[in-house]
This record gives C-alpha cells, structure tokens and sequence, in this order.
C-alpha cells in the first residue's frame, strides 16, 4: 500500500491524540513565566548571534555549577521559543546543573540547516560562559538538533565537543525524510537531499557519545519507530545508546521529568 500524505500528517500528529492537547502551549507557557519570576539571579536574553532570536535564556544554582545542561525546544522547527520551557530548569537546577535555553529562527524564515548551525553557535557560546561538562537534550524537533550536533561532522570545535559526551533525545526525529511526504514540508521545504543531510540516523555520532532515546510509552507509533532507530544504528557504529520506552507518557507530558530533580530521567542525563 502506498503510504499517501494523509497517512503521514497523522502519522506525525500529536494533539489530536492526547486529551486537552491544544491546552498545553499555553499551561506550558505559564508554568514557565512563573518559573522565571523566581529566579532572580537568571540571565535572560543572552546573545549568541545578530539575529532577533539568536539569543539563550541562562539559569545557575546557588553554588558554581557541577555543569551544563543546555535544551533545545521543539514545534517542528516552525513554532515556540525559549520562553515556553523555563521550568523544565527546575530539574537540572536542583540537581547543582546550570540550564541553558536558546531559541531560533523559525522556519520558513530559515531552513532546517540553518537551525542546525544556529544551535551551534548557541552551544558554543554557551560553553564561552560557563565552564564545565555539557549536555545537550531536546524534545521533539528539539531531539532532532540536539543529536544532529552530536553527529561526527565537526559542527562544534573540537575543544567544546569533547565536554559534551552524552545526549538526550526526547521524543526526537532522527530521519527527516519521512517528513518530504508530510503538509508541515510545505513550510519546512526540504528537498531529498537536505532531509538525509541533517538526518542523524544517516549520520555517525562522535566517537564515544553516549545517547539517550527516551519516549512516551503512549505516543504515536512513528515517534517511538524514530526514538528506536537511532538508538539501533548508533549502538552500531560505536556510540553507547539506551533507548527508554516511558509508561503512560505521551508528546506533550513525556518531558514534564526535567522539571523534578528526583527523575530517573535527570539521573540518567546527569550522572
């Protein structure tokens, strides 16, 4: 049967699955502005480039940092900003971890290959300002950006990659080509080649990268088929990966243990 572009808009559609899904952006963006209103020592809107959302939301513990943990949002690179997710710091923060949340140029004002080098350029800037071990997570087409760094084709300097030894893909999209076949492509225009050029699952992680896969274990099919590929093609060339399959969890809660220092997700992450 050939798979239409009905089929793979629902594939890649989260809130007509989940009860009161249309709720979440703004619970989310609430929770966060009230996070934000607590941490007075945070260093908002921090520039990491010239463009109007090249910029990082930076939060630090009481005491100097045991490191880094830097988030990328997700909206299938064409919605949100850093601004929705401040308390998901909340986790990292209680375990001594500084929290780093950039935003991006949306598309179709940029294209996902841009994304991928803005979110370099935050990284880097980033690690500029607070020494220490990296770790980089993301949800969704956060997940995407979060990996396709850690890929073996030099995004980061050399000096920066090597504090970064262990990712977290949330609910991540490892292989864009399905999407060709998708409406969101008609903003996100990838063509062939650009889908398998930022597909981490086409591409190899830096040596001894340690990887995360973590899904709900209610989500839609083809998010826990994108979590289980790249954990399947990463243990095989040479990365350590741990794919987790999260009970009664779907895309919009799946992420809601970042927020709690006691999680079995930060204790993974961070230890």
């Amino acid at each position: 049967m050939v798979k239409t572009c009905a089929y793979w808009d629902d594939a890649y559609s989260n809130s007509a699955y989940i009860p009161d899904g249309d709720c979440y952006p703004a619970r989310w963006a609430a929770a966060a502005a009230e996070f934000r209103a607590g941490q007075p020592s945070a260093r908002l809107d921090q520039a990491y480039g010239l463009r109007p959302r090249e910029r990082f939301d930076l939060f630090l513990p009481d005491a100097p940092p045991a490191g880094t943990l830097i988030f990328i949002h997700g909206g299938y690179w064409m919605t949100f900003d850093k601004s929705s997710w401040s308390h998901l710091a909340a986790g990292a923060l209680g375990r001594g971890w500084a929290v780093a949340m950039p935003s991006y140029t949306l598309c179709p004002a940029a294209r996902i290959d841009a994304i991928v080098r803005q979110m370099a350029f935050a990284v880097e800037a980033v690690g500029a300002l607070v020494p220490g071990p990296l770790r980089l997570a993301g949800h969704s087409a956060g997940g995407h950006l979060a990996t396709r760094l850690c890929c073996d084709d030099r995004l980061l300097s050399e000096a920066l990659a090597q504090r970064v030894d262990c990712v977290l893909s949330i609910s991540g999209l490892h292989d864009l080509r399905p999407l060709l076949a998708t409406s969101l492509n008609e903003t996100l225009k990838l063509d062939p080649e650009a889908a398998a050029v930022d597909s981490p699952a086409l591409l190899r992680p830096r040596p001894g990268l340690a990887a995360i896969c973590w899904v709900g274990g209610d989500e839609r099919p083809e998010f826990r088929r994108q979590s289980a590929l790249l954990a399947n093609i990463w243990s095989g060339v040479g990365a350590e990966t741990e794919l987790v399959e999260q009970p009664h969890r779907h895309h919009f809660n799946v992420i809601e243990d970042l927020a709690r220092p006691d999680s079995q997700l930060l204790a993974r992450l961070l230890s």
